[in-house]
């Protein structure tokens, strides 16, 4: 039990009394031992969660605009459409690994809000509050944004019209959108859960419908050989044999004549735009603390989701690839934009519904998630107390209970900050903005683990993989921040500007809680 474990304290925090009263409070409230069932009763959300609402999370975070938006951004950056799927295998394989190490931490060292426990706990409490408040004022707020000019685009996109995402119109309908989902998410946990479960069976049905569409194509040209069906490439090209690129802008890649240094900068872009479609696979580890046995549901709910959604991926973009001509493919960032160009406006529609049902439910995912976040930071004192009320809009806790668990304050915030990226930034610069601060602390996060798995050899840790997988996520995860950096110098000096001022944040803050202002 925990009570009876000794205090652990981290590795590279000092030794004085460094955390205020607030912080080892809700430090005392939240480190609740190795994993058994029942612990961390007295957080701020009930442990009345399992496997399968932490699987449907994960499903629903994930299976979102990536999977419809990333196929051009892969298959331009690669040689043929074997290596795209291979590329699309990849990176799945390396979300799982940082997914398995998130696991390994998310049951050894328990607590509300993610990476953030996990950093304060190997690095200390500055560590814990940058990722904090990268994610609450960045991460997440850039991520809702993308999803809801995604949504607004693919309807846009369906109607045969583009290049209208710098509009105010655009703008406001995006907003429109996430704020219906932020209302969603205010009514209560159990509420929200449901409605996530309604989008994964609508995730699954519209993944299923482009397979089986694929199939019957197939099927089709088995039966018949002598007529074309479907884009047509599939049967007369090899898929693994080099092939004339066209790019967005028109321009032709002639893989023959590309240079080992050349390729590897372009197979670099196409996995980057990968692990940017498989963005989303740490979220179950935002609900560790809401699991009822954590030990056991965490791990299991993560290494069934990551393989399904691999799956997924990958036989949708094979179907893509018999549906569509290989050109189309590469030519398009919207997949109903392309079936709308082929089929015609009718089927257009139709798979912008689809589509928007899917990335409604990854918005959903991720506004729940936000939420969290932020009630977690305020626990710790690293954010205003106020964020951390759930059930109602207020700035002071009730004694009574109430009907909701919602945690609305934050909700709200996360809303506002949406908003206001959605109408100061595009599509482009939020998407490199969002993985730079994403992977930074991923890498912290999984460079810690190994780190504990040295310095702290006898901590209790119910899920244990093998060391070379949090050792491989790592040199990726640093590839992905050094390359975004190199190629967007302009996110990443904005992201280290947000850094300063919150490090100016953290100490003043810390000097009005010592003087007890607060």
């Amino acid at each position: 039990m925990a009570s009876e474990e000794p205090e652990r304290r981290p590795l590279l925090a000092a030794t004085s009394g460094a955390l205020d009263a607030g912080v080892a409070g809700a430090d005392t409230r939240q480190r609740t031992g190795s994993g058994e069932e029942g612990r961390g009763e007295t957080g701020t959300f009930k442990r009345n969660l399992g496997t399968l609402e932490a699987f449907a999370i994960v499903i629903s975070i994930v299976i979102g605009s990536g999977v419809f938006t990333s196929p051009g951004s892969i298959d331009t950056n690669v040689p043929s459409p074997g290596a795209a799927l291979v590329i699309w295998f990849v990176g799945g394989v390396l979300a799982w690994t940082g997914a398995s190490t998130m696991a390994e931490l998310g049951t050894a060292i328990p607590g509300e809000g993610g990476v953030q426990p996990y950093l304060k706990y190997i690095f200390g409490d500055v560590f814990g509050f940058l990722a904090a408040w990268t994610w609450v004022v960045a991460v997440m707020p850039a991520t809702l944004a993308i999803l809801s000019i995604v949504f607004i685009e693919s309807i846009y996109s369906a109607a045969g019209v583009t290049d209208q995402g710098g509009t105010l119109l655009h703008k406001l309908l995006s907003i429109v959108v996430l704020s219906v989902i932020s209302v969603a998410n205010s009514i209560s946990t159990k509420a929200s859960t449901r409605l996530n479960n309604f989008f994964v069976v609508t995730k699954f049905v519209t993944i299923a419908a482009i397979v089986i569409a694929g199939v019957v194509v197939v099927i089709l040209q088995l039966v018949d050989r002598n007529r074309t069906v479907g884009g047509g490439d599939w049967v007369k090209q090899p898929w693994f044999g080099y092939r004339d690129s066209v790019n967005p802008d028109g321009s032709v890649t002639h893989w023959a004549d590309v240079t080992q240094w050349e390729l590897f900068g372009y197979l670099s872009a196409a996995l980057y735009a990968a692990l940017w479609a498989y963005s989303g696979w740490d979220k179950a580890i935002y609900i560790s603390a809401e699991l009822s046995s954590p030990a056991r549901q965490l791990p299991l709910a993560i290494n069934t989701s990551i393989p399904t959604i691999i799956l997924c991926f990958i036989t949708a973009n094979a179907a893509y690839y018999i549906l569509l001509p290989w050109n189309v493919v590469s030519r398009t960032d919207s997949v109903a934009t392309a079936i709308t160009r082929l089929l015609g406006p009718a089927f257009g529609i139709l798979a912008a519904v689809f589509i928007c049902l899917v990335v409604a439910g990854s918005l959903l995912g991720n506004s729940f998630v936000a939420g969290r976040m932020a009630v977690a930071a305020a626990n710790q004192s690293w954010l205003p107390k106020p964020l951390s009320i759930v059930g109602r809009i207020g700035f002071k806790p009730e004694e009574r209970e109430t009907t909701s668990d919602a945690p609305v304050n934050a909700i709200i915030v996360s809303t506002i900050l949406s908003s206001l990226y959605i109408l100061l930034g595009n599509f482009r610069a939020l998407l490199t903005f969002n993985g730079l601060g994403e992977y930074t602390f991923f890498f912290l996060t999984v460079v810690g683990a190994i780190v504990l798995r040295y310095r702290e050899p006898q901590l209790a840790r119910p899920y244990k993989p093998l060391i070379a997988i949090p050792i491989v996520f790592a040199l990726v995860s640093g590839f992905v921040v050094v390359r975004g950096a190199v190629f967007a110098p302009v996110p990443a000096v904005v992201l280290v500007g947000l850094w300063v001022a919150g490090l100016v944040f953290y100490f003043v803050r810390r000097r009005y809680q010592e003087r007890g202002l607060e």
